[in-house]
């Protein structure tokens, strides 16, 4: 009997090694799920959903297959640190995300301290990469290179003329309406206006009074595409007909939602659109199959995971720090292209290009 009871036991811990062995390996995306940011947060689920589906069905990642968590932020950071805990708790060993940099920055610590390497497909404040974590890459590219260019577009298109500078106080907004200012002094140009607003908020009339007062011919929006939407309208309803300029945030149809023909001509940075591009033609074939169009970061996020689970094969493990030692040292063929890292963990090729709205559409600038 004794020696029954053994070899059941013998046998149940094998069956339990033999589940362990091929348990599913967490992964997670993380973003604004939920709140005024969410059509982001929606392009990084359908994203990674799309990824996940796609290398499960060419056999996985080391013999295993991945399983999917959604960490909902809602661009808060309070709230990210809260989801970064939860996924770690959740065995997760890889996060794309986050989106907001105000989310990214304070989950990465969480990340590192947990062992978990982090990709953000949408975070653009320098510092996200700057505090020296092994774990902590990005596959866009940052605040003081979108800056560069747009300070530039500004002093060759408004130069002599009256520039203002708003920004919503987050960590991106800020970030990025702070390099095009440092941009636009060292072209020896001084902006009419520097102004912060709060993201949130319904009436922007006061503020858009100021910038008319001021004259201002060009207006610098760091923040994202719900308040400048707002921004864009009043300063319609105000006959204020200044150029509105900003980042890759505005990259959005919900942008003309909010904006309506106020939208027009405004001018936006952001990478090359990788939907044209021939690395990305199947899988957008696929998306828009299923009725999604893979607009914004949805690309980038699917090509956050192709990358982990490239340099997890090569790694032969999920260890993070295995995993980042990889990453630094290839370069990675994704639907977004050919990505590489350096030293701090950022892209080693970014390219911002300009996009224009016009008649409910925006486009690169050829």
């Amino acid at each position: 009997m004794k020696f029954k009871l053994s070899l059941l036991a013998a046998i149940a811990a094998t069956a339990l090694s033999a589940t362990a062995a091929k348990a599913d390996i967490a992964v997670a995306t993380a973003g604004p799920i939920t709140g005024q940011y969410a059509t982001f947060g929606e392009q990084m689920k359908k994203g990674m959903e799309q990824a996940v589906a796609d290398i499960n069905a060419a056999g996985g990642v080391l013999g295993q297959k991945l399983k999917l968590e959604v960490g909902d932020d809602a661009c808060d950071p309070k709230q990210a640190v809260a989801v970064a805990n939860q996924l770690a708790k959740a065995g997760v060993k890889f996060v794309a995300g986050h989106f907001c940099s105000g989310s990214s920055i304070p989950a990465s610590q969480v990340y590192a301290e947990e062992g978990m390497l982090q990709i953000s497909p949408a975070s653009t404040n320098p510092k996200l990469t700057e505090q020296g974590l092994k774990n902590v890459f990005r596959v866009c590219g940052r605040d003081d290179q979108q800056g560069l260019i747009a300070g530039k577009y500004l002093l060759d298109k408004f130069k002599g003329k009256n520039v203002a500078i708003l920004h919503d106080k987050s960590a991106y907004g800020k970030g990025l309406a702070d390099e095009t200012q440092k941009a636009l002094n060292a072209g020896g140009q001084k902006e009419a206006i520097y102004e912060a607003y709060t993201a949130g908020e319904k009436d922007y009339s006061a503020l858009v009074s100021k910038l008319k007062q001021a004259n201002v011919d060009a207006v610098y929006i760091g923040g994202y595409h719900t308040e400048a939407g707002l921004i864009a309208r009043q300063m319609k309803d105000q006959g204020l007909k200044a150029t509105i300029v900003s980042g890759d945030a505005l990259v959005t149809n919900e942008y003309w939602a909010i904006t309506g023909d106020a939208g027009e001509d405004t001018m936006m940075t952001f990478g090359p659109d990788p939907r044209e591009k021939p690395t990305a033609k199947a899988v957008v074939e696929t998306f828009r199959k299923a009725g999604y169009e893979p607009e914004g970061y949805t690309l980038y996020t699917y090509a956050a995971l192709q990358i982990w689970a490239d340099a997890v094969k090569q790694a032969k493990s999920t260890d993070a720090a295995k995993v980042a030692e990889v990453m630094r040292k290839g370069n990675y063929d994704t639907v977004i292209g050919k990505i590489g890292f350096d030293a701090k963990g950022d892209v080693t090729s970014p390219a911002y290009v300009w996009y224009k709205w016009h008649n409910g559409q925006y486009a690169e600038v050829k």
